[in-house]
């Protein structure tokens, strides 16, 4: 026999199979032919691996969103993955943020409140931007790749072996069927032979495939173990942006007297309009407050306190801690009486909280009729 030979009779026997399990198919959507029902547990199997490839599927495009909100960025990161290229390394949106912060701040001047707070918060927010960078790189190593090994790999080679397991099913189902209409003797033996041939493959296939479905238990341990590895490199990223952000209002609490200090040796200087009034920041929640920065709004409304006679209420922008006992300490979102004294210093006010008397400056105040 010729390979030539070989083949034809290999194609033969392929499309005959491949006849006989698209007959036998057929007829079990009809009803008209018996179908070999897999054991429950296989079952089970079969459909705890076909839910935890659904979810595990969408948990990873969402986690992909929540890590690049651009699709568009996402379709150029997997078009160079599939091409095994490295994608070009471009800025991301808080370093586009800081970059114009540090540029702006340049323009109009590092030696002025504004140009020095602009790069102070440009320098904060590209920080932000490379740790970012850190949790992507990070939770794509960590969590993604894992949960798209298995939905290429494991998940694969499952489908593959289930599919040889339906193949075996419907041959098997096929010789029964053949079995029943068998009435020669000679043809029955045949056909009881390959009953046995087919259910042994059969049985063969199964324990396979079980076997494979049972290590859908390990694979959720794996990625149980890569779920924290993503929570630690979120709690890294959320810490890192916190303490970036308590730092620059630390930095940023002093620019208000200076500003006011500098206004006075500078008569030809242009007074700014704008006030930016800080939201409080409570001890379990992060607020990132700016100070309240103005010139002749500020000046006009906390000379008027100095000039009139009588107590005036104020709202506390935001905390401050008395540096020594004749300050007063104050809590964000209070509301405290305050008047001027002869020969106080203009950045401040006498307080009045209950018996509690003391000195608090006026950039973290706001006046109230």
């Amino acid at each position: 026999m010729n390979i030539m030979d070989f083949n034809v009779k290999k194609l033969a026997a392929d499309a005959g199979t491949f006849l006989s399990r698209a007959v036998q198919f057929t007829e079990e959507k009809l009803g008209q032919a018996e179908k070999t029902e897999l054991d429950a547990h296989l079952e089970n199997l079969l459909c705890k691996a076909e839910c935890t490839k659904q979810w595990t599927e969408k948990v990873m495009k969402q986690t992909e969103v929540l890590l690049q909100p651009n699709p568009n960025a996402r379709m150029e990161e997997f078009v160079y993955e599939k091409l095994d290229r490295k994608a070009p390394s471009r800025m991301n949106n808080p370093e586009i943020l800081g970059q114009h912060m540090i540029d702006a701040g340049n323009e109009f001047g590092p030696g002025t409140a504004y140009g020095n707070a602009l790069i102070k918060c440009g320098e904060t927010q590209r920080r932000i931007g490379a740790a970012d960078r850190e949790l992507i790189q990070t939770s794509a190593i960590n969590f993604l790749t894992p949960l798209r090994n298995f939905i290429e790999g494991d998940y694969k080679t499952i489908t593959r072996e289930r599919k040889l397991l339906q193949n075996k099913r419907l041959d098997l189902d096929a010789a029964k069927t053949r079995l029943k209409k068998a009435k020669l003797a000679e043809a029955r033996a045949a056909s009881e032979q390959e009953v046995r041939i087919a259910q042994s493959e059969f049985d063969r296939q199964a324990e396979i495939t079980r076997l494979l479905l049972e290590g859908i238990s390990s694979t959720h341990a794996h990625h149980l173990r890569c779920l924290n590895d993503f929570v630690e490199a979120q709690m890294t990223y959320y810490a890192q942006c916190y303490q970036y952000m308590l730092d620059l209002q630390k930095q940023l609490g002093s620019f208000p007297s200076t500003f006011l200090a500098n206004n006075h040796q500078s008569s030809s200087s242009c007074a700014p309009s704008s006030s930016v009034t800080t939201t409080a920041a409570s001890s379990a929640s992060v607020t990132a407050s700016l100070s309240s920065i103005s010139n002749a709004a500020a000046t006009s409304s906390l000379g008027g306190v100095k000039s009139a006679s009588g107590n005036r209420k104020a709202r506390v922008l935001y905390d401050y801690d008395a540096a020594n006992s004749s300050e007063l300490s104050l809590l964000a979102d209070e509301v405290i009486t305050v008047y001027s004294m002869p020969g106080m210093d203009s950045d401040w006010l006498m307080g009045e909280r209950g018996n509690q008397k003391g000195k608090v400056p006026i950039t973290y105040l706001e006046l109230l009729n």
